[in-house]
C-alpha cells in the first residue's frame, strides 16, 4: 500500500560550501536511523542540499507505527498470593508498576505475567522529534547564533517546511515552526513559494530557480562545463572536491568560459591552477598535451541577461592572483636553489632535531647511502638531498605552500640542473596520500625514503611516536610511502640495517635507546594496512609478519605466496601441524642440531626426513630467488608424510637421544615454513 511522503526543508542563510554535502547526508542517516528506531515504515529518503537549505523526502511514510505486543514477567504465582487466594504485596506491587489491576494479571504459568497491546503511534506526533535529534546530532565544528535567540546551528536558519502529503506536520526546530512556506533563488525569485504537497517540491524549486537535488545539479554542472571546455579546444580539470564545492556554492548553475593573458603562462602551470581552483574554484582547461590554456570555466549562480559582465568582472578578480604568482616566479628565479638553502639555518624543523638545513644535511648523506645500495648516482641523490628543502623559503612557495617541491623542480631547471636531481626536488613528497603516484627515477626514491626516514627516526628517538588519532608529522603515511617505495622498486634494502643508519644521523638527539627496533616495528606495523587495503587477510599479513622479513619486496612476495596457499586443500592440515609443532618446540630449551638418520626408527619418521631432504635441495634455490609461492606448492607436499608421522610415532620417547632426534626433525621441519612465513596462524 502506497502512503504519501514527508518533505523536510530547513532554510536560511548560506551554508558552508565545503560542508554541506556531508551535512546532507549525515542529516539524511540521522532520520533514517531515528524512522527505524522509532519502527516507521517507509520506502526510501532522498536528501536535497543546495546553499540556502537542507532538505529531505521520505517516501511512502507508514502514517504510524505498527501495534505491538509487551510482555512483562512478575513475580512466581506461588510467592504472588496467599493460601487463600489473596494477592500479596509482589503482586500488587507488580500490578501497580505497570498500571494494571491485579485480575488483569495472567497467573496460569509459573509467573505471574503481563500481556498488553500497545497502540502505534501516530508518524505525524513522531517526526518532530525524530528531525530535532537528527540537527542534534550534525557534525558541526562550530556553531553560531543570531538575533536574540539562545538556539545555535552552522547558520541563521530563517524557515522550516514540514508537509506530510499535503498537510503540515506540526513541528518547531531550531526555534522555526513548520510550515509549508518555502523560498526560490535569492535574486531570480526571492518570494515565497507555497508547497500544496510534499511531492510537488523538486518542480516548485525549479520554477523559483532552484535545483535542489545536489546529485542533478552536480551532474549538470559536469555535463555543461564539459561540453564548454570541449568547444574551447580543451580539456576541463574537475577534482571531484571542487566540483562538489561548486556545486555547493550554486543554486542555478550557468557556467561560463572566461580568459586570462597569455604572459601567464610561462608561470608554471601548477601555480596558476592552485590559485584558480583554491581560491576562485575555476575550473581550468588543458590542452591535448595537458598543458595548461589560457582559458578557464566559472560557474555563476544566476542567469545574466548580460553574461558578458559576469565574464568581464572574474577575469579581473583573477588578474591580480596571477599577477602575484608571475611576480613571485620573476623573483624567485634571481637567487639560486643553493643561495636559498642557506636561509633554512634559521628555520626550526622540530625543536630538538634542529632546524630544517640540518635535516636536508641528513637528508642527503641518507640519500646518496641509498643511491648506493640500489645503483643509482650517488651525488646526484647527495645534491638533490642538499637542496630538495630550499624552495621552502622562496616567495612561490610562501604564498601557495601546496606548490613545496613542485617550485624546487622548476627553479633547478630554470639553473640548468640535471632533470632526475630537479625532478627529485618534487618526487620527495611522493606518495602524498593513499594511492598516489610514487618517484619515477631512482634518485627521487632514494630522496624520498631518505626524508620521510629521516623523520620517521628522529620522532621516534625523541619519543614522539604517532598515539591515537594524533600524528602531526603524518608518520603513518610516512611509514607507507617507505613500504610502497621499496615494494615498487623491489629495492633489495634490508629495512632494519637502514633504520639503524637514519637513528645513528640524529646522534645526541636521540633520547630513546630502542629507537630503531621501535621504527623497524612501526614499519612492519603499517604492512597490515597496506595489504588489507588490497583484500589480504589479516591472519595471512599475521602469518608473514611473524617473521619479521627485512627486505619489503620480500614481504610482498610472501604475502601473495600465504594467500594462495591459504586456499590449498592441504593448508589447514599443515596449519595445525605447524602450530602442533610450534607447540611441542616452545617447551623446549634447545633442539638445535642435524637429524640422526641411525636414530630414525619408525617407517613414518624415516619418510618424512628422506621427504624433508629431497625438498631442502629443491627449495634453496627457491628462497633465493624470492620465489615463495612455489616453495609453498612444494611444501604442501608434506602434508601426508606429517599426518603420517604425528599419527605413528611417539615424540616423546622414552629414550632422550631418540626424543631429542625426533625433536630435531621436526625443528627442521618449521625451519623449512618459517622461511616464508608462520602457518601456524593461518586458522
Amino acid at each position: 500500500m502506497s502512503h504519501p511522503s514527508v518533505l523536510f526543508e530547513l532554510g536560511g542563510e548560506e551554508l558552508p560550501p565545503k560542508s554541506l554535502l556531508t551535512l546532507a547526508t549525515a542529516l539524511r542517516d540521522g532520520v533514517e536511523q531515528g524512522l527505524k528506531s522509532k519502527g516507521l515504515e517507509f520506502s526510501g529518503i532522498r536528501f536535497f542540499a543546495a546553499p540556502r537549505r537542507l532538505g529531505l523526502i521520505i517516501d511512502s511514510l507508514a502514517p504510524q507505527q505498527p501495534d505491538r505486543e509487551v510482555r512483562a514477567d512478575g513475580p512466581p504465582v506461588k510467592a504472588a498470593f496467599t493460601a487463600d487466594g489473596q494477592p500479596t504485596p509482589a503482586a500488587l506491587g507488580f500490578a501497580r508498576k505497570n498500571g494494571v489491576e491485579v485480575a488483569d494479571l495472567d497467573a496460569t504459568g509459573e509467573k505471574l505475567r503481563l500481556v498488553r497491546t500497545v497502540k502505534g503511534e501516530a508518524a505525524a506526533d513522531l517526526l518532530a522529534g525524530i528531525f530535532e535529534l537528527a540537527i542534534k546530532q550534525l557534525p558541526i565544528a562550530k556553531r553560531m547564533r543570531w538575533g536574540s535567540s539562545r538556539v545555535e546551528f552552522v547558520r541563521p536558519m530563517h524557515w522550516l517546511v514540514l508537509l506530510y502529503g499535503d498537510a503540515v506536520v506540526p513541528a518547531s526546530v531550531l526555534g522555526l515552526d513548520s510550515g509549508r512556506t518555502s523560498f526560490g533563488h535569492r535574486f531570480h525569485h526571492p518570494a515565497a513559494v507555497e508547497l500544496a504537497h510534499a511531492d510537488d517540491y523538486v518542480e516548485a524549486m525549479r520554477s523559483a530557480h532552484v535545483l535542489a537535488d545536489f546529485s542533478e545539479r552536480r551532474t549538470q554542472i559536469q555535463g555543461v562545463v564539459n561540453d564548454l571546455a570541449t568547444q574551447a579546444g580543451g580539456r576541463a580539470l574537475m577534482p571531484d572536491a571542487l566540483l562538489d564545492e561548486v556545486t555547493a556554492l550554486v543554486e542555478w548553475p550557468v557556467p561560463l568560459v572566461c580568459s586570462f593573458e597569455e604572459r601567464f603562462l610561462s608561470v608554471p602551470q601548477e601555480a596558476l591552477i592552485s590559485t584558480m581552483q583554491d581560491n576562485q574554484k575555476y575550473f581550468c582547461l588543458v590542452d591535448a598535451n595537458d598543458q595548461l590554456m589560457a582559458r578557464f570555466i566559472t560557474v555563476a549562480n544566476i542567469d545574466s541577461t548580460d553574461p558578458e559582465m559576469i565574464i568581464s568582472g572574474n577575469e579581473k578578480v583573477v588578474r591580480p592572483r596571477l599577477t602575484d604568482a608571475e611576480f613571485f616566479f620573476s623573483q624567485d628565479k634571481k637567487v639560486t636553489l643553493a643561495e636559498r638553502n642557506e636561509r633554512l639555518k634559521q628555520v626550526v624543523f622540530q625543536a630538538q632535531l634542529g632546524t630544517v638545513f640540518a635535516k636536508a644535511e641528513r637528508v642527503s648523506t641518507l640519500a646518496g647511502h641509498i643511491a648506493g645500495l640500489i645503483g643509482s648516482d650517488v651525488a646526484s641523490a647527495e645534491l638533490a638531498g642538499k637542496l630538495c628543502k630550499s624552495d621552502l623559503a622562496s616567495e612561490m612557495v610562501s604564498e601557495f605552500p601546496e606548490l613545496q617541491g613542485i617550485a624546487g623542480y622548476h627553479y633547478a631547471r630554470h639553473e640548468g640542473l640535471a632533470n632526475d636531481v630537479a625532478l627529485a626536488l618534487n618526487e620527495q613528497y611522493l606518495p602524498r596520500f593513499s594511492g598516489d603516484t610514487l618517484p619515477t627515477t631512482a634518485t627521487g626514491a632514494a630522496v624520498s625514503l631518505a626524508d620521510k626516514l629521516d623523520t620517521l627516526t628522529g620522532l621516534f628517538g625523541i619519543g614522539q611516536p604517532p598515539t591515537g588519532s594524533k600524528d602531526p608529522f603524518a608518520l603513518r603515511r610516512a611509514a607507507l610511502g617507505v613500504l610502497r617505495i621499496l615494494i615498487a622498486g623491489d629495492y633489495r634494502i634490508d629495512l632494519r640495517e637502514l633504520v639503524a643508519t637514519a637513528v645513528a644521523q640524529h646522534g645526541s638527539a636521540v633520547t630513546q635507546v630502542n629507537a630503531a627496533e621501535d621504527v623497524f616495528s612501526f614499519l612492519l606495523g603499517r604492512y597490515r594496512a597496506m595489504f588489507e587495503e588490497q583484500g589480504v587477510s589479516a591472519e595471512v599479513i599475521a602469518a608473514v609478519q611473524a617473521c619479521q622479513p627485512t627486505v619489503a619486496g620480500d614481504v610482498a612476495r610472501r604475502v601473495q605466496a600465504v594467500a594462495a596457499f591459504s586456499g590449498l586443500p592441504e593448508a589447514t592440515a599443515l596449519a595445525a601441524a605447524n602450530k602442533r609443532v610450534a607447540n611441542i618446540l616452545a617447551k623446549e630449551s634447545s633442539v638445535s642440531g642435524s637429524v640422526d638418520s641411525a636414530l630414525l626408527q619408525e617407517p613414518a619418521e624415516q619418510d618424512l626426513a628422506a621427504q624433508l631432504d629431497a625438498l631442502q635441495a629443491r627449495l634453496a634455490p627457491l628462497y633465493a630467488s624470492g620465489d615463495y609461492g612455489q616453495a609453498l606448492s612444494l611444501l604442501a607436499t608434506l602434508r601426508e608424510p606429517v599426518d603420517a608421522f604425528f599419527d605413528n610415532v611417539m615424540v616423546n620417547a622414552d629414550d632422550a637421544a631418540i626424543r631429542l632426534n625426533r625433536l630435531r626433525l621436526l625443528n627442521q621441519l618449521r625451519a623449512l615454513f618459517l622461511r616464508v612465513a608462520d602457518i601456524s596462524l593461518l586458522s
